[in-house]
């Protein structure tokens, strides 16, 4: 932690404005800002990269074909109603929400998306997974992916209860939030073959 987070911490913690969020500094870590407190979310290590990116790249393509609103990285944070700033690994914005724009906002999003997808890494928890999908759901968020690599199936969830489990032959379905997108999860989880 540079020696700014730290003082940034020690002084008033539950006082990080916006701004301050965002200029924190560009030192190769991610942050989400829960309960007053400055999180760095830790480097999740290449499979998990290649996981969102493939996941985005199909996603993103089948948003901006069909005009359906916007899709986001995991450097984008969202801001709850509680002044957390959430940063799933992919988001999905529906373009209703959006209605009104010409550009999306240079800073945080009112609100968590509609659609969230987390990538489980080793240094994750069950209870910093469930207390982000609680609080997405209490924001707004229909619709939520849970990826598990190393089992190569993805837990969807309508609330903070899995509703189903997806394995190797089932397609991630966009449902009424995506209507239509669906990507059979082998395209995922494909073994490399160069």
């Amino acid at each position: 932690m540079t020696q700014a987070i730290a003082n940034l911490e020690l002084a008033n913690p539950k006082a990080l404005t916006d701004q301050e969020f965002m200029s924190l500094p560009e030192n190769g870590n991610l942050y989400e800002y829960v309960d007053g407190e400055l999180i760095v979310v830790a480097n999740s290590g290449v499979e998990h990269g290649y996981l969102a990116l493939t996941l985005g790249y199909f996603l993103t393509g089948f948003v901006r074909t069909h005009k359906l609103g916007v899709t986001c990285d995991s450097s984008t944070a969202f801001k709850m109603k509680t002044g957390n700033k959430r940063s799933p690994d992919l988001a999905f914005i529906a373009r209703e929400r959006l209605q009104g724009l010409k550009r999306l906002p240079k800073g945080f999003f009112d609100g968590a998306p509609d659609l969230a997808v987390e990538i489980i890494s080793p240094n994750n928890t069950f209870e910093e997974i469930h207390n982000k999908l609680v609080e997405y759901f209490e924001n707004g968020t229909r619709l939520v992916w849970v990826i598990l690599p190393d089992e190569e199936c993805v837990l969807v969830y309508h609330k903070p209860k899995p509703s189903k489990l997806l394995q190797l032959e089932d397609n991630l379905d966009g449902e009424d939030v995506i209507p239509d997108f669906s990507l059979p999860l082998l395209e995922l989880f494909q073994e490399l073959s160069f």
